[in-house]
């Protein structure tokens, strides 16, 4: 899926029509250029990552207002009829090809406006209930969940919505809301997670721009009647030009979808490769002023991203179903394979872990609805620790069904067992670690933001372009913030065995003495990031080893938060409280373990020796480990040739009408 991972916003000299040479310098300030600066709402997991454990911001656990959830309950109630009685996920994933006539029933219903306002013809669903639609209609067909998260979550409505003009939405969304399905274009060959370096133009010429330039992994490329472009307006002595976000009807001349790819999962994905050449473009379609595109595009994924973990979530209560089906009607040596303690290990895992995923979705996403805080780290967070735990409980229910969890579906259909897609979970799954900023990226994108109240006193002392005086001023901003934060993190609440007694009710598990853990872990993980800092000032953002582990512990300790507060939730409503309270302490326990190794890590671990052995890597050192074995890989370049120009290949797009 096409989506930003670093974000960007200026435009780095370059010729019109050539790729631009960007310094690792030049491609970090513009990276930083296009984040945003400034905190105007409060954000749970930006104080975490300082020390303060703020519970009374996501406790007690927000709740949708009662129209929302009538709204949203109607619908599920249609699209679990339609999920169960017209798509056929086994054929999509036999045919690599989701039916026109699926797409055309999901536009009746209504699927493609379930984030657009009313008064537009959409939905004018809560991002709760998108999310649960999502994880609900992903369940029967991944390939279909992710057709409509990349229409609504980062295609054209949602940028729209934010930051569109009144006649951009009176002209768009109402067509995104029923017939017209759409893309988003930033990935090109060259240019994945540092689009700094982004190669399509867009030339000013007279109240049109002119297009040229090729996107890659386009998803709904190959179907979509409405695509959000990302290009590069030249500098001129009267703008700053920029990458800039443009409407682009996906008909117009000289657009050409070149190949339909192909993928290990999510068979049913239209993703292709889109060429431009000389496409114009009305002025009237730029979103936003030229040179916001990446800004617009990381501030649409704050609330985009949560599309994965929710459909990650869904994923978790189907491994769950199957691993408690199979595990108790298979039996070896004497009893069912649930109670031999190797294979209970993981079906608690997959429990106790999709419990806490959707108590993370569910948090975030009704954060966001309410729209009190700011939830660019918790939305990053949910993406990561979703995609990661998805993929370890599809693994695990592999597993668990041994060689029939890695047998084809249609293979066990054809010699008469149930046709489990087990191993086809476990492929749509792996893509979610890429998709919308991989692992590694949302890791220093996260790791940015947690230490940006760090950054905002100290970053002048580390930058090498800022005079002495500047430096000195920084140094005394510095000592004031210090020495009033750096006491704070010595004691705190999760030192008083009585702190958060209300989530130790009679006759339940006890989750205070969890919530005392994240609160002294909080603590314990801004001092391991401010002894970094201290110790490594500006070489700190090459240690990726180091930031990596941070932020797995931030998500550890949020998902770890989300689990207790929703436990909580369910117990005052009444609704399986008791079973709640022990599932989230389950997962408190195993989060704990997780986080406790990753302390370790911090400091006890094989990054430096790890760099050494990449190097001779990369210098032929090793080459003789290489021997005994053939390539079977086929002939060409790593990288496609992108040669801005005319195509010379047949036009896939096939609009579906």
């Amino acid at each position: 899926m096409s989506a930003p991972s670093a974000p960007s916003a200026a435009s780095a000299p370059q010729e019109p029509q050539g790729r631009p040479t960007v310094s690792e310098r030049e491609a970090r300030h513009v990276a930083e250029a296009a984040r945003e600066q400034g905190w105007r709402k409060p954000s749970f997991a930006k104080e975490m990552f300082l020390g303060r454990f703020r519970l009374d911001l996501v406790h007690p656990h927000p709740v949708p207002a009662p129209e929302d959830v009538g709204r949203g309950e109607e619908f599920l109630a249609k699209l679990r009829v339609f999920s169960e009685t017209r798509i056929d996920g086994a054929l999509i994933e036999r045919e690599a090809r989701i039916p026109d006539e699926v797409v055309k029933g999901l536009k009746e219903l209504g699927a493609l406006g379930m984030k657009i306002d009313t008064k537009y013809g959409g939905l004018g669903l809560t991002q709760v209930y998108y999310n649960k639609a999502l994880a609900l209609v992903g369940s029967a067909s991944p390939a279909v969940g992710a057709l409509l998260s990349a229409h609504q979550s980062i295609g054209v409505p949602q940028p729209l919505k934010i930051f569109g003009t009144r006649e951009q939405k009176e002209a768009f969304l109402p067509r995104l809301a029923r017939t017209d399905i759409s893309a988003f274009l930033l990935t090109e060959p060259d240019v994945g997670s540092d689009p700094a370096r982004l190669a399509t133009t867009a030339v000013p010429d007279g109240d049109t721009y002119v297009l040229d330039g090729v996107k890659l992994w386009t998803t709904n490329g190959v179907v979509a009647d409405l695509l959000v472009v990302m290009a590069r307006v030249p500098r001129t002595a009267d703008s700053a030009g920029g990458i800039s976000a443009f409407v682009v009807e996906a008909d117009s001349p000289g657009i050409t979808v070149e190949n339909r790819n192909a993928f290990m999962g999510l068979r049913g994905l239209e993703n292709g490769v889109t060429r431009f050449h000389q496409v114009r473009v009305p002025a009237a379609n730029r979103i936003g002023p030229e040179g916001a595109g990446l800004k617009i595009a990381l501030t649409t994924l704050n609330t985009g991203r949560l599309s994965l973990p929710a459909m990650c979530a869904g994923a978790g209560k189907w491994c769950l179903k199957i691993a408690r089906e199979w595990s108790g009607a298979r039996e070896q040596w004497g009893k069912p394979v649930a109670r031999h303690e190797a294979v209970g290990a993981k079906i608690s895992f997959i429990a106790a872990t999709t419990f806490a995923l959707e108590a993370v979705v569910d948090l975030a996403s009704q954060m966001a609805d309410e729209d009190r805080n700011d939830i660019r780290i918790e939305a990053a967070l949910a993406k990561l620790f979703g995609s990661e735990m998805g993929c370890l409980m599809a693994d695990e229910l592999v597993q668990i069904r041994g060689g029939r969890g890695f047998e084809t579906a249609d293979s066990l259909a054809a010699r008469g067992e149930r046709a489990v897609p087990a191993e086809q979970m476990l492929r749509d799954l792996r893509i979610n670690r890429v998709f919308e900023g991989s692992t590694e990226i949302m890791h220093l994108l996260i790791a940015r933001e947690a230490v940006d109240a760090h950054l905002a006193v100290a970053g002048d002392i580390i930058d090498p372009d800022k005079s002495l005086s500047d430096k000195a001023k920084a140094g005394a901003r510095a000592g004031g913030f210090y020495a009033r934060w750096l006491p704070k993190l010595v004691a705190g609440p999760g030192q008083l065995p009585t702190s958060y007694a209300e989530f130790h009710p009679p006759g339940h598990r006890d989750l205070a003495t969890h919530l005392r853990y994240v609160e002294r872990t909080s603590r314990k993980l801004a001092r391991s990031t401010f002894y970094a800092m201290s110790r490594w000032q500006g070489r700190m953002e090459t240690k990726q080893g180091f930031l990596g582990r941070i932020v797995d512990i931030g998500a550890e300790l949020f998902a770890m938060s989300a689990a207790c507060v929703r436990a909580e939730m369910l117990r005052v409503n009444g609704d399986h409280g008791r079973e709640a309270y022990q599932l989230a302490d389950v997962f408190c326990r195993q989060s704990r373990i997780r986080v406790e190794e990753l302390f370790t890590r911090l400091w006890s671990n094989t990054d430096d020796l790890d760099r050494k052995v990449v190097d001779g890597v990369l210098a032929g050192t090793y080459r003789w480990l290489e021997d005994g074995v053939v390539d079977p890989s086929g002939e060409g370049p790593w990288i496609a040739d992108a040669t801005p120009g005319p195509s010379e290949r047949e036009n896939v797009h096939r609009p579906i009408r």
